[in-house]
């Protein structure tokens, strides 16, 4: 029978927090009860998840959650896992909105597992808040993600929001180019949630387009991009949006732009 400490010098891929997953313990509990023997249902258990590591799925998509900003959120493979990159939306929407008396309607496209959306109505509670997606796997996930009063509709983009505007429109689109060989690294993530055309701008460019449509007086367009796609999104901006703002993600690359409805 295997005991911990015989995983542990294994050097498997992610095989601590694997362990600590399967024997639901703590990281610490796994290094003090090295000597633990593994039942023959738990080690079946492991070594399934050990070979599915092996072969590159995410070991979000193993636990079926991530933390993102201060929440825990489920995920799975219908949606994209957090990235870090993306919290600089949250502390650029809370500073827009720095009153937390202040009234805020807020609508979050394409948002996946809900984390921009869930995250904000967690910090602003008043802030009334809807989300869209075209999948509505990917909303099965964002509704089981809150217990707040947050609207999930169905569609693309603004098509389940005609007639409404809001305060901020925010966004984490797709900006990938097709093809590209970062693509290779994320092939158990949905591709339609990456990918956006050969310059990876399609849906940005809609986006744009279409948000002064649904946007109040002085109303905020917020939007994550590709670290060597601002200079070409400030320039789509520049039509129907001004003080265009440019912001740096936490390894100092170019990230995301915040723009006000002329």
């Amino acid at each position: 029978m295997k005991t911990v400490q015989d995983y542990l010098k294994s050097g498997a891929i992610d095989v601590a927090p694997l362990l600590s997953l399967v024997l639901q313990k703590s990281g610490a509990e796994i290094i003090l009860n090295h000597d633990y023997a593994l039942s023959s249902n738990e080690i079946s258990r492991l070594e399934s998840l050990l070979l599915k590591r092996q072969q590159g799925m995410p070991f979000a998509y193993l636990s079926g959650c991530r933390g993102f900003y201060h929440l825990d959120f489920k995920v799975t493979p219908d949606t994209l896992i957090p990235r870090p990159e993306t919290e600089l939306l949250i502390d650029i929407a809370l500073e827009i909105f720095p009153d937390k008396a202040k009234p805020c309607h807020l609508l979050d496209l394409g948002t996946g597992s809900g984390i921009i959306a869930i995250t904000l109505k967690d910090k602003n509670p008043h802030w009334q808040v809807s989300a869209t997606d075209f999948s509505n796997k990917a909303l099965e996930v964002a509704r089981s993600n809150t217990t707040s009063q947050i609207e999930f509709l169905q569609g693309s983009w603004f098509e389940p929001v005609i007639n409404q505007s809001f305060d901020l429109i925010v966004s984490n689109p797709p900006y990938i180019e097709e093809n590209d060989a970062y693509l290779d690294d994320l092939s158990f993530e949905p591709i339609c949630a990456l990918t956006a055309g050969k310059d990876g701008l399609d849906d940005i460019r809609i986006i744009i387009d279409q948000a002064p449509d649904h946007l109040g007086e002085n109303g905020f367009l917020l939007l994550e991009h590709g670290y060597d796609q601002q200079d070409r999104i400030v320039k789509l901006l520049k039509r129907k949006f001004n003080n265009i703002q440019t912001f740096k993600d936490y390894n100092y690359k170019d990230r995301a732009i915040l723009a006000q409805c002329k």
